[in-house]
């Protein structure tokens, strides 16, 4: 799973990609500081079982924090995109290019109005942030289409004479930017095009091509920079469509680099923070910290892990499991209680978790067994969030 940070310059996307990850980037106050797209690993929390079995585990390929698992999940931060780098404008075709393989978007807006439709920066207030989302929708859209429309007369002529169905053909074209037959015989339903793939025009490719993005790039908004946005932005960004949250990136930095220096304590997604006793400041950084904090309380955190949480668990839909293999200790085989956890799209089987684990143990699967009921499942058992499983398979 790949998550895409994206969005016009200089909105606070690589402070956002920094503030999840940890990474180091280069963050600037001009457009295209972000040349080479960015990439990382980000959280997601979810509760580990450990506190509810009373075991202590030694997580491998996540993170426990008092009992609340962090789950790996690649993050892409990617250049910025300006109106018409469909048509190779700016860093446009490039930008696109690196959003191949994203399963969802996360589009960075700057909420306050603070920055133009190029990123140049103004006076809070002085510009429409809607026009950050509606403008990124259609330059993806535009992409699609002429990724489809290259080449395709001479495709269209042979799979006119073959009878080939429109999503066979547009899956063939847009091979490449993991995008299933599947969801494009799903846009075809809301946005269908004429049988004759020679009689495909660019406003009929254009409208599936949105119907496509929606299934295959789902989008939530980051409405960033909130604490210093006029609320009128907040509800004209939150009415169109997408899921919308408030986010705050430069205070979830500023709180993790705190964190890390003994400053603070403040867990990721929490909705406050809490001062280290000791600590001597001067009031321009306890007026910082009484900043963050009221403005925390309003929104219910900095929104970061909402934004990926929001992302994996509610647009993806994915699901939370723990594979062990000795059911009874609840370890693997060098003795890691609850080593891992791996994320799976919901609907998921046992055997589906074997494969994902490793192709042999899939090939070679038997049955599983549900570490909490201790009971035996089969190959079909479908996957509940939380879920303990071992997989038994042949040698």
């Amino acid at each position: 799973m790949q998550i895409g940070i994206v969005g016009k310059p200089n909105v606070g996307k690589s402070t956002m990609f920094g503030a999840a990850t940890m990474a180091p980037v280069e963050i600037a106050n001009y457009p295209f500081t972000t040349i080479e797209p960015n990439k990382g690993v980000g959280y997601v929390r979810y509760p580990c079982p450990c506190k509810e079995l009373g075991v202590t585990c030694n997580p491998h390929n996540s993170l426990c924090i008092n009992g609340t698992r962090m789950i790996p999940v690649d993050l892409l931060d990617v250049a910025g995109l300006v109106p018409d780098a469909w048509q190779g404008k700016g860093l446009g075709n490039k930008f696109l290019d690196d959003l191949r393989q994203a399963d969802a978007l996360i589009n960075v807006v700057d909420v306050s109005g603070s920055t133009n439709i190029e990123g140049i920066p103004g006076k809070v207030g002085e510009f429409d942030p809607t026009e950050d989302v509606t403008f990124l929708r259609h330059e993806i859209d535009c992409w699609m289409r002429e990724i489809i429309k290259d080449g395709l007369g001479k495709i269209a002529r042979q799979a006119k004479m073959n009878g080939s169905k429109p999503e066979t053909i547009l899956a063939e074209r847009l091979n490449g930017l993991k995008i299933t037959e599947g969801q494009i015989k799903a846009a075809l339903d809301k946005a269908p095009l004429p049988a004759d793939p020679t009689a495909w025009d660019d406003e009929s490719l254009l409208k599936l091509c949105g119907e496509i993005r929606k299934i295959s790039k789902p989008m939530i908004i980051a409405m960033n920079k909130a604490d210093i946005a006029p609320e009128k932005n907040l509800e004209a960004v939150s009415s169109l469509g997408d899921k919308a949250v408030p986010t705050m990136a430069e205070t979830e930095l500023a709180l993790k680099k705190a964190d890390k220096g003994g400053i603070v304590e403040y867990l990721p997604g929490e909705n406050t923070f809490k001062i280290k006793e000791g600590i001597n400041m001067n009031e321009a950084q306890k007026k910082a910290l009484e900043y963050m904090r009221e403005n925390m309380e309003k929104y219910g955190g900095t929104g970061i892990q909402t934004c990926l949480e929001d992302a994996v668990y509610e647009t993806l839909d994915y699901i939370p499991v723990f594979p062990v293999e000795d059911e009874g200790k609840l370890c693997d085989h060098f003795g890691r209680v609850l080593p891992d956890c791996h994320l799976v799209p919901r609907g998921s089987t046992a055997r589906d978790l074997a494969y994902r684990i490793h192709t042999d143990l899939g090939d070679k699967f038997i049955r599983a067994v549900n570490c909490r009921t201790k009971r035996t499942v089969g190959a079909d058992y479908v996957l509940e969030p939380g879920d303990i499983i071992r997989i038994v398979a042949n040698k």
